[in-house]
């Protein structure tokens, strides 16, 4: 049997017990996965982080710092965004970074920071994370981890398009987590209405919504030069993790990722060769991975489509993105109102 072929079933078998997503299956996977991209992978493009001063995403910027990048860090309180950049600068010195404030949860906070961003975007991630122990609402009525997860990077994504168009090539990745795999798509409760109210359960449906939505985001941007993908980072050690499920990182700290370890994958989408030639895909140790393990977790057409009507209207955007184009063609020539 050749290598090949034992790389692939070690590969398959990591996945599906889940053995890969620890420490131990990044150490492995390594041996034979894709190449690291080019060290001046990103020089001369603009990358655009979201929850970017702590944990994956901090890893993140300083991946895409490390390629070249010119990175915008998008934080809430600029304090935590500076003290993330002077350690990203001491690890890549000489490391072009702008911390810039939003909370992708609300709305309005969305939309004045696409309107007062300048010049292009070439990466856009979607990291930006938050699991409450118990429901709460943000100041636009949003369930949290809806606004925050889904509701707040989609509209993003819209409002940013024209100046990723611009570039005739971009990269949106979404970050999703493993925990995706054991909830279907909700499209009957999306803002989690229901009770009893569990974070976990919570978290992985958006989770769920995520994938969903790079997908449809991909389709939509076919032909625009713009690429969408999806990935999850394995089991890591971050703040949000030692926060939000403390009995799981205590026990499961022998084998947690280091931040670096769970946000290698982003880095290698947003820079390698391969992820923009191979679109709308979800990946984990630079490797396509299944989206549903289980028949009950699949959602149909109908489903996808009433996820993006409800947050386009939920964001106030126009229904269908091909109908807004053709409506005004001006959405091509940057009003980002007019975008989608």
């Amino acid at each position: 049997m050749d290598t090949t072929r034992l790389g692939t079933m070690a590969d398959t078998a990591l996945d599906r017990t889940l053995a890969g997503y620890g420490s131990i299956g990044f150490l492995i996977r390594r041996r034979w996965w894709p190449a690291d991209p080019r060290p001046d992978a990103l020089a001369g493009k603009t990358a655009v982080v979201t929850g970017a001063k702590a944990g994956l995403g901090k890893a993140t910027a300083c991946g895409l710092a490390r390629l070249g990048a010119e990175v915008r860090l998008v934080v809430r309180g600029r304090a935590g965004g500076e003290a993330a950049c002077a350690e990203i600068r001491r690890a890549v010195p000489g490391a072009r970074l702008t911390v810039d404030e939003c909370d992708v949860s609300l709305l309005a906070e969305v939309r004045d920071y696409a309107a007062a961003l300048t010049g292009p975007v070439d990466v856009l991630i979607h990291n930006a994370g938050v699991m409450p122990t118990e429901r709460k609402e943000t100041a636009e009525g949003n369930e949290l981890m809806f606004a925050t997860h889904v509701l707040g990077p989609h509209l993003l994504t819209a409002l940013l398009r024209p100046a990723m168009t611009a570039q005739g090539s971009a990269r949106v990745i979404w970050v999703s987590s493993g925990g995706m795999y054991g909830q279907p798509l909700r499209v009957d409760d999306l803002q989690y209405d229901e009770r009893p109210y569990r974070p976990t359960t919570g978290y992985a449906r958006t989770k769920r919504m995520q994938v969903v939505l790079a997908k449809l985001w991909n389709d939509h941007l076919e032909g625009s030069g713009v690429v969408v993908h999806s990935a999850h980072p394995g089991w890591a050690t971050t703040p949000g993790l030692a926060k939000s499920l403390t009995k799981f990182a205590v026990l499961a700290r022998p084998i947690l990722r280091s931040p670096d370890q769970g946000a290698d994958t982003f880095v290698w989408l947003a820079a390698a060769e391969e992820p923009g030639r191979r679109a709308g895909l979800f990946w984990h140790d630079r490797a396509v991975r299944p989206e549903y393990y289980l028949n009950s977790t699949r959602e149909s057409a109908a489903d996808r489509g009433e996820l993006w009507d409800a947050c386009q209207e939920l964001a106030g955007l126009p229904g269908v993105v091909e109908e807004a184009d053709e409506a005004d063609p001006s959405a091509e020539a940057g009003d980002p109102g007019a975008a989608l």
